[in-house]
Formats: structure tokens, C-alpha cells, sequence
């Protein structure tokens, strides 16, 4: 092992978990010269091919397959152990990973607080809809919508959401008083593509989900779509609570739905106790059990 470079090993997992070389060498800041040099020294080190070669095409080895999923875990191991060694305990960089929605429509309003409260915690929000991988990036954390189940974490459920449609009141004078579910039902809902109105359309049939603006697949600009007078829009709670209160946004009707899904604070057992990934996530209890459920809950 002594003759390998860890930097060779790098390259390796680079390539590996993306099957290119040219998407290895963009990870890796490098040229696709250097990396193809560097698996080639190691292929030589090793005595063997760890990949197929198929014109622009790659493919592991039966070596390569064997050579990875250790590499991966040697290099995960090794950025844990530089973190925590380097990084301060209780102040400087934290960085989180959120979805943007929530992230706009929730958090940003009562940001200023926590930077208030601990102005030694350098703040950093990663936007993104996708899951977080906390082995290969250097968040501490993450706030997720979902069940409450993922791998390799742990989670403390921060809130509750609920489901419910929202238009501009210019739309609503237009269409007039909507006084039923069924009444509902014969506008067109905007909403992005997500399991999470499940709820929803189990409650009231599935022949609503279909939409015209299916097209966008995020609840940010369905949002805007419906203020723009657009349509009548399926949102969450979460995220209209704000424009309801300001006018930007009116419910049609009062029902609302309970979410299958709730949002979650998740670090990696190794951070979750870290004092300013504490600090944050208690902070953010605080905030998300002083914000109001909608009224008139449907019983589910």
C-alpha cells in the first residue's frame, strides 16, 4: 500500500462512481490526460485492468468492482476524520442542505434571528432537492421532507405540514366563490409532480391529478404561477402561510389535508451533537413550534 498514492485511489473512486473519465477529471479539477495517467500508474501498481475500455465507454473490472466500494469508504473515513479534527466545535462554518422551497418560503423570513442569536456561526444553506450525501460533501446537516426514515442518519421531526389550494384573490373574484371539494375539482390544479400529495388525492380521487402545468416541477414557480393569477395552485402550508397572511394568496376553500410527510433535521451520528449543528437545530425546533397549523384540519 505503500507504493499506491492516495491521490491515485481519488482518481479511482472519481472515475469509478461516475464511469467517465472525463466527468472524473471535472470532479477532480484536472485534465482527462491526468486522470487517465494516474489510473493507468495504478492499474500498472496493481497488475491488473480495472476498466473496460469501450471506445468512449467504461465499464468496471471484476477488480474495478472489488477495488471501489472500499476506496469509497477509506476516503469517506478519511474526510470525516479531517473535519472533525480541523473544524471548530462550536463556532464557524455550518453547512446545511435544503430544498429551495423551503428554504424561500419558510426559512429566509426568520433567518436573521439565528445570525442575531449566534453571530459566530458562519451560516451556509446548500439549496437542493436531492438528497444530501454526507459521505461524499462536506455538509453537517440537512433539512428533509419525508417519512422520517433514512439511512445512516439521525432525525428529530421539526413540523408537520398540511396540503391545501391557494390562488390570487384577482382569479377567485373572476371564478367565484368555491364552496365545494367537487366545485374544486372542476378547475385545473397547478402543482409540481411529488409524492407528497398523495394524501390529498386519496382523500378526494385521483382524477384531479393530472395537470396542465406539469411541466414545472417545482413548487416555487407553481407559487408564482398561481399569484400570477394562473390558476388555483396545490401547495403546503409551510410555504403559503406568509403570502396568505400578506394577501398575495387567498384559499379558495377552507379544506386542507394533513401531509403523509413531515420535515426533519438529519446529520450523520458523527454531527448531530456537534454544538453549532445543536445550536441550529434547536433553534429551529424553537421556530417550527411556534408556527400555526392551518385552520378547519380535515380529519384524516
Amino acid at each position: 500500500m505503500s507504493a499506491i498514492p492516495l491521490n491515485a485511489l481519488r482518481t479511482f473512486e472519481a472515475v469509478a462512481s461516475r464511469l467517465s473519465f472525463a466527468k472524473g477529471a471535472e470532479a477532480l479539477n484536472v485534465t482527462p490526460a491526468a486522470v487517465s495517467s494516474q489510473i493507468r500508474a495504478l492499474e500498472q501498481r496493481l497488475n491488473q485492468p480495472l476498466f473496460h475500455r469501450h471506445g468512449r465507454h467504461i465499464s468496471l473490472t471484476e477488480a474495478g468492482h472489488k477495488l471501489l466500494p472500499g476506496v469509497q469508504h477509506g476516503l469517506a473515513e478519511l474526510r470525516h476524520a479531517v473535519q472533525l479534527v480541523s473544524q471548530d466545535r462550536s463556532e464557524g462554518v455550518l453547512n446545511v442542505s435544503m430544498m429551495p422551497s423551503i428554504l424561500q418560503k419558510w426559512l429566509m423570513p426568520r433567518l436573521s434571528g439565528f445570525y442575531t442569536t449566534e453571530p459566530l456561526i458562519d451560516l451556509r444553506i446548500n439549496v437542493d432537492n436531492a438528497l444530501v450525501n454526507f459521505e461524499q460533501s462536506d455538509m453537517h446537516s440537512a433539512v428533509r421532507l419525508g417519512a422520517g426514515k433514512w439511512a445512516g442518519v439521525k432525525a428529530v421531526k421539526l413540523m408537520d405540514d398540511w396540503i391545501l389550494p391557494v390562488c390570487n384573490r384577482r382569479l377567485l373574484r373572476k371564478i367565484g366563490p368555491i364552496k365545494t371539494v367537487e366545485a374544486l375539482q372542476e378547475h385545473d390544479l397547478l402543482f409540481a409532480p411529488s409524492d407528497v400529495w398523495d394524501a390529498w388525492f386519496r382523500e378526494f380521487g385521483e382524477t384531479s391529478r393530472d395537470s396542465r402545468w406539469s411541466l414545472l416541477n417545482d413548487s416555487l414557480s407553481i407559487l408564482m404561477a398561481a399569484e400570477q393569477g394562473e390558476g388555483i395552485a396545490l401547495s403546503r402550508w409551510s410555504l403559503v402561510a406568509r403570502d396568505i397572511e400578506a394577501g398575495r394568496l387567498v384559499r379558495p376553500i377552507e379544506t386542507v389535508v394533513k401531509a403523509d410527510w413531515s420535515h426533519y433535521f438529519v446529520a450523520p451520528p458523527h454531527y448531530f451533537d456537534l454544538p453549532k449543528v445543536a445550536a441550529f437545530r434547536d433553534w429551529l425546533l424553537d421556530h417550527c413550534r411556534r408556527f400555526e397549523p392551518p385552520v378547519k384540519e380535515r380529519p384524516r
